[in-house]
């Protein structure tokens, strides 16, 4: 089963976390990571660290990060360079991306990331009210 570290700013991986949670159910090997005001990139790591450690065995993991090139990300990036082959990073969370995660959980991690990054984009849409169909009166 492919772990997850939910990860960004504050406690908005929390929020999202919680959030699927309640449409999906309990999560396995899932965790939510947060950088505080006052952490750095390396006190981020040491908590991957962690979380990594309290997910045992873990063969393949993925990282879900808020914003491309921040703190979480950065912190993320030296993780997946230490395991490249085994360890993933999609940046740009969002609550679409994270239920779809969960449910193809048991996948091989090279199929789960590009199905995420399209899941993520299908996730943002307008709701377009002009365009009506002209026929209703």
């Amino acid at each position: 089963m492919l772990a997850i570290i939910v990860t960004g700013h504050g406690e908005f991986t929390r929020g999202i976390l919680q959030s699927a949670e309640m449409i999906f159910g309990k999560a396995q090997k899932v965790m939510a990571v947060t950088l505080g005001p006052n952490e750095s990139v390396e006190d981020l790591v040491n908590h991957y660290r962690v979380a990594i450690q309290s997910m045992q065995p873990v063969s393949e993991l993925l990282f879900l990060v808020d914003l491309w090139g921040g703190a979480p990300f950065n912190a993320a990036q030296q993780v997946v360079a230490q395991a490249p082959e085994k360890y993933g990073l999609i940046a740009g969370l969002n609550l679409p991306m994270l239920i779809e995660a969960l449910t193809i959980q048991d996948q091989p991690l090279e199929l789960v990331v590009p199905h995420l990054v399209r899941a993520a984009q299908g996730g943002v849409r307008h709701l377009d009210l002009s365009a009506q169909d002209d026929d209703e009166d």
